[in-house]
């Protein structure tokens, strides 16, 4: 016997590209083109250093409590984690403790399934109809848990709140997590459905409109009983999974709304610019209402673009999978990166 019997074997998630050579123009991780909040560097600037010597605080007190008055919650509604992977995984190992499936769609987050295996989760893809849109009816069958994106990652595409309310009353028995990573670009978030509906947990995180992927934070919000249990997880697995800078950091970009909406601005209005020029050039795609596209070429493979955009130091995001091997998932980056990659694929589609 060799002790490889022993390893619990997983086919791990495959993150975007992170390049190290310089003057890439970087599309393929929906990172947010703009610099943090400015208290944001203020703050920093001001972090006391000897107590970094010190454990942070288990709860990240100081992050929760501007995200509890930003979202009008209590401290106690908030779960706050090392990025919305973290939280989302947590999520996994605390409420999805059954012999059923989980349901989720079969085009979405790619970490989902990898949760799944890594916890010996059982699970169920429910197609997505030819719009790339969820089909309710598929989210009425007996299961042990639900999870999607709104927006949906990849596709960008926005459900409304009373189709996420219409799965939730054929689920009472199950907790359902949505996954809105992307909803500060354009949509209505279903928050206000936590208080009529004590089975939802709402995942949101820094990485994306807030500007602050490189400082891993994430939170849960969702009904007291929820959050607790999701603590007594995180207090059994590792306290201290919150570092003292990022609570500080983070709690300094809550504050400051008026550049929060700004940015998200900002990149709604270089999104929609987007739209239209690529459908001049012969792309089509769903509707997003995120801060990406999920762009397919009516003549060209999606794999021949994606490699064309390589070579010119243009990086976007390419899943060589059934239903998807001709779209590219498209970051949307400032107004001069745009039309860099506008320049790019007017020159690849017209050749």
């Amino acid at each position: 016997m060799s002790w490889e019997e022993n390893v619990r074997r997983v086919v791990p998630y495959v993150p975007g590209e992170q390049p190290k050579q310089k003057g890439i123009i970087k599309l393929n991780t929906n990172e947010n083109p703009y610099p943090p909040a400015p208290g944001v560097e203020r703050r920093l600037k001001e972090i006391d250093y000897s107590a970094l010597r010190l454990y942070p605080d288990t709860d990240a007190g100081v992050l929760a409590e501007e995200l509890a008055a930003y979202y009008n919650l209590k401290p106690s509604q908030i779960f706050v984690g090392v990025g919305s992977d973290d939280v989302i995984s947590m999520a996994f190992l605390t409420f999805f403790h059954s012999d059923k499936p989980v349901l989720f769609p079969d085009i979405t987050y790619s970490f989902y399934d990898v949760w799944a295996d890594l916890y010996r989760i059982p699970y169920k893809l429910c197609p997505l109809d030819g719009d790339f849109r969820i089909k309710t009816e598929d989210y009425r069958q007996e299961n042990g848990g639900i999870i999607f994106p709104n927006p949906n990652a990849p596709t960008g595409v926005l459900e409304s709140v009373d189709m996420v309310e219409e799965i939730l009353k054929a689920n009472p028995e199950v907790v359902v997590i949505v996954d809105e990573a992307y909803i500060d670009f354009g949509g209505e978030s279903c928050l206000p459905l936590l208080s009529r509906y004590e089975n939802l947990l709402v995942v949101q995180t820094f990485s994306k409109s807030r500007s602050m992927a490189g400082m891993r934070i994430g939170f849960a919000m969702g009904n007291e009983k929820l959050i607790r249990y999701l603590n007594d997880v995180k207090f059994s697995f590792n306290s201290y999974t919150m570092n003292l800078p990022a609570q500080l950091l983070g709690a300094e970009a809550v504050r400051d709304k008026d550049y929060f909406v700004k940015t998200c601005g900002k990149i709604m209005e270089t999104r929609e610019w987007v739209k239209g020029e690529l459908r001049k050039l012969g792309f089509h795609f769903p509707d997003s209402q995120a801060n990406f596209l999920f762009a397919a070429h009516k003549t060209m493979s999606g794999k021949e673009i994606f490699a064309a955009l390589r070579e010119r130091g243009i990086y976007v995001r390419h899943w060589d999978k059934p239903r998807i091997k001709d779209y590219l998932r498209i970051t949307i980056g400032t107004r001069e990166e745009m039309d860099k990659l506008l320049e790019a694929l007017t020159e690849i589609v017209t050749k």
